[in-house]
């Protein structure tokens, strides 16, 4: 029988890539950059102590700033874990008791993958919408429980984002958490990320029907 081999030391991360902090004053202007709108002009003063706070939570990176003790059923019960994970765990682990429940009604997902919407330039509504909507009636006639996500209310809705996926996974499994644990970050501002909301709408459903669009279907031969 061949001896194993010995585990060696653990791979050093590759590094290199150009550092995105920003110094102070680029920080401060793209922060006051949302209040751009001269109605924000009287309360100047009042800005610029809050973008003093958010510069402070920038340079600390306070990603989770209110957290609390994980408690029970963790391996680490005084591990400080953010309310938000915490809050996007019970969602989820709700939406798993609804999908388990064999009473319950069978439940499909619509998603509307278009962006376009009477809400925003286009000013029209999208066949994507209509698809959805032609089908959404249809599922409910049949006894179905239906619920959309509506995907163009990222175009159109304040506030209303999905930060991107940082692919934790490909360097370490451990480091991927259920649900995503990267977001929100406070101190980057990246906050509002919609996929804490859509967790539970893919783990509750039976099914899932999906609309794209074709936007530029004349490029192609």
């Amino acid at each position: 029988m061949a001896k194993s081999k010995a585990a060696g030391p653990a791979p050093e991360p590759r590094k290199g890539m150009p550092s995105p902090t920003l110094t102070r004053a680029e920080f401060t202007e793209r922060y006051l950059s949302q209040f751009k709108d001269p109605a924000f002009t009287p309360m100047q003063s009042a800005l610029d102590q809050v973008a003093a706070v958010a510069w402070d939570a920038y340079c600390e990176g306070r990603k989770s700033p209110v957290t609390r003790k994980a408690g029970e059923g963790y391996a680490d019960p005084d591990y400080d874990l953010a309310e938000d994970w915490i809050n996007a765990r019970a969602m989820v682990d709700d939406a798993q008791a609804r999908f388990d429940d064999a009473s319950g009604p069978p439940r499909v997902l619509l998603i509307n993958g278009s962006s376009r919407s009477e809400h925003t330039c286009p000013g029209e509504m999208s066949k994507s919408f209509r698809l959805v909507s032609c089908a959404e009636q249809a599922l409910r006639d049949a006894g179905i429980e239906t619920r959309v996500l509506d995907l163009s209310r990222l175009a159109s809705e304040y506030g209303r984002d999905i930060h991107p996926c940082k692919a934790c996974f490909s360097t370490a499994a451990a480091l991927c958490h259920w649900p995503c644990s990267c977001y929100p970050n406070y101190s980057l501002g990246q906050v509002h990320d919609w996929m804490n909301d859509i967790y539970p709408m893919w783990v509750e459903a039976h099914g899932v029907f999906i609309v794209t669009p074709v936007n530029w279907y004349q490029v192609s031969r």
